[in-house]
């Protein structure tokens, strides 16, 4: 089923993605090539309308796979004491797994029990 985009939540963040999209998200802890699910949906733009979940969409989810590991930009920081000759100098940056979006997949309907499932679960066998 193709759908418009979805929403997504995952580090405490949440993402817009399509299919095929690259995103950069918090790390993941797993290595390159691995297959990705992101249970968490918030949000789906479908051929069917909005979905909108409360606070998740029961039985959407979004396939992914890592394609690896990348480095944010680089921040500094400084700490700085009038008077006591205190000044220290530091930096960070933070590590981000990316991950390529390969599908958003839809519940699947449940299949019509057929009549002869139907007559013995009325007769209670």
């Amino acid at each position: 089923m193709s759908e418009g985009y979805a929403i997504i939540e995952t580090g405490g963040k949440q993402y817009r993605v399509k299919e095929g999209d690259v995103i950069e998200v918090e790390l993941l802890g797993q290595e390159a090539g691995t297959a990705v699910v992101f249970d968490q949906v918030l949000f789906v733009e479908s051929n069917k309308g909005p979905l909108v979940g409360a606070p998740h969409v029961k039985g959407y989810s979004v396939k992914g796979e890592l394609l690896g590991t990348s480095k944010g930009p680089k921040t500094d920081g400084v700490k700085y004491k009038r008077r006591k000759q205190f000044y220290r100098h530091f930096g960070h940056r933070q590590h981000y797994s990316q991950v390529k979006v390969s599908k958003i997949v839809a519940p699947r309907a449940k299949k019509a029990a057929s009549k002869e499932e139907t007559a013995a679960e009325e007769k209670g066998e």
